[in-house]
């Protein structure tokens, strides 16, 4: 019976909260809401979105990266936009992180996000076996 993994990536910032940054079961890595904290935990929330966006991919990156996973492993991302009018500027940053491949998407536009931040990324991956 396979067990669950908690995934902790050196390089975010670690939880706040009573969560994992990401967890993985069999070959399934699923990673929380990721903010744009700088790896050294100070806080973009002010910031222009472009950079705020940027860095919580990064984030969201570092910790697939803690799993095992690249860009290219992604099978589904929800991001969660503070104002719809992000939408569009969203969607190219995105797209410069993703590169060519495309995974099923949602963006979901909110009120307010914590600490003040209006970017949060989660994901779905897929650990693939070498070989």
């Amino acid at each position: 019976m396979s067990e669950i993994e908690t995934i902790l990536s050196p390089d975010v910032p670690a939880p706040a909260g009573h969560y994992a940054q990401a967890v993985a079961y069999k070959d399934l890595v699923f990673v929380s809401g990721q903010l744009a904290p700088r790896p050294d935990g100070s806080h973009t929330a002010g910031e222009p979105f472009a950079v705020q966006a940027r860095q919580a991919l990064d984030n969201l990156l570092a910790v697939l990266a803690a799993a095992g996973c690249g860009p290219a492993d992604v099978l589904k991302v929800t991001a969660y936009l503070v104002g719809a009018a992000h939408w569009p500027e969203f969607n190219g940053i995105y797209a410069e992180a993703f590169g060519p491949h495309r995974p099923a998407r949602a963006v979901v536009p909110v009120p307010e996000l914590h600490h003040g931040y209006l970017v949060e990324i989660e994901a779905v991956a897929v650990r693939r076996k070498a070989g």
